[in-house]
């Protein structure tokens, strides 16, 4: 397993459609692997595709709280098919966007569709923080982050402020992160 470099925001594939997934083979599951690996060590609870440079429709995530024992779930195509009328507002941050909050709606519960690392079809009934999580992670392979949930000003000065915090890291940092 290798750990990759998290794009960050304005990196343009991440506002870039991912290519669906023809089939789940080695490569997949590697990238699989690397994901999660990577969204381990940021931390971070979900990571996709693209936010690793790759325009494939690779999620991976895990909901495990501290104490409990890690349980990842690996997701190629995930796609909604069902979400809850009732939504819920959770504070979301991302990482490409480091150091970033904010309160985001969302359908609280949601049903999908994916295929897992062994490439069978699974249906996932997913609330509650699950929920939100796999949502932004889909976000993520459409083009969508977090802050296109949010009212205009309130994006705005979100992206101004982490403009502002890039431009006072050293360079070196801001080129691993978007390597």
């Amino acid at each position: 397993m290798a750990k990759l470099a998290i794009r960050i925001v304005p990196d343009p594939i991440l506002k870039n459609v991912a290519d669906p997934v023809e089939r789940v083979d080695e490569e997949v599951r590697r990238l699989m692997d690397d994901m999660l690996e990577t969204m381990y060590a940021a931390p971070g609870i979900g990571l996709a595709a693209p936010q690793v440079g790759i325009s494939r429709r690779v999620i991976v995530l895990d909901c495990a709280g501290e104490e409990e024992a890690a349980q990842p779930l690996r997701m190629a195509n995930p796609e909604v098919l069902w979400t809850a009328g009732e939504r819920e507002v959770r504070e979301e941050g991302c990482l490409s966007l480091p150091d970033l909050y904010a309160d985001v709606s969302r359908p609280r519960a949601v049903r999908l569709r994916y295929l897992d690392e062994a490439g069978e079809a699974q249906e996932l009934e997913a609330e509650g923080l699950l929920a939100t999580v796999v949502q932004h992670e889909i976000d993520h392979l459409n083009g969508v982050l977090f802050t296109d949930h949010l009212s205009a000003l309130k994006r705005n000065m979100m992206l101004r402020k982490h403009l502002k915090q890039r431009q006072r890291k050293p360079a070196k940092s801001q080129q691993s992160a978007t390597a």
